[in-house]
């Protein structure tokens, strides 16, 4: 059975972050499913709009091996304020499942919800919120918690991502695949 992800959007995601993360671990075989958490198609932060599959609504009594946040603002926000998005955090967290956020959302969504691990990464003008957390790195994975800066880093991000569901020998067929290198 294939891994599967969850993707939340909202009116004011980073399109880079979540166009990425989606079309990455589809390229893998995750089966993703993207929601949104305000109506079926979202304005993300640079006008593109984004359809979601479903509203996170639909989600709430499904599990998911992955919870995959995108940052931008006010997107992050609206990410934050949803109970139904933070209930199924809270729930991944306790089963020790993975979880991921990039750019804002680490510091908008998981600090504000008491749900970072002992070391994070955000975009770096909205480190004060993670505290003597932040680690200062394209991306950091700490226990089942990935987080990564922001739209620069979303591919290492989404592969990461990859590795963690499919592997390392799948995440670098990937990786290869769209001519991605790692920067030295």
């Amino acid at each position: 059975m294939a891994p599967t992800a969850l993707v939340a959007i909202a009116d004011g995601t980073e399109e880079i972050e979540a166009v990425t993360i989606i079309d990455t671990l589809r390229r893998t075989g995750v089966e993703v499913t993207v929601a949104s958490v305000d109506g079926p198609q979202v304005t993300a932060s640079r006008r593109v709009k984004l359809v979601a599959d479903c509203r996170i609504d639909a989600c709430q009594d499904r599990t998911f091996d992955l919870i995959a946040l995108p940052g931008g603002m006010p997107g992050a926000e609206h990410l934050r304020d949803c109970e139904v998005l933070i209930d199924l955090l809270r729930a991944q967290v306790q089963a020790g499942r993975w979880y991921a956020a990039i750019c804002a959302s680490p510091a908008v969504v998981l600090a504000t919800h008491n749900l970072l691990p002992d070391k994070a990464t955000v975009y770096p003008t909205m480190a004060e919120p993670l505290g003597s957390r932040f680690v200062d790195e394209p991306v950091v994975v700490d226990g089942p918690c990935i987080t990564s800066q922001g739209p620069a880093t979303a591919m290492a991000f989404a592969l990461r991502l990859v590795e963690v569901l499919c592997g390392g020998e799948r995440a670098q067929q990937v990786a290869s695949a769209m001519l991605f290198k790692h920067p030295q």
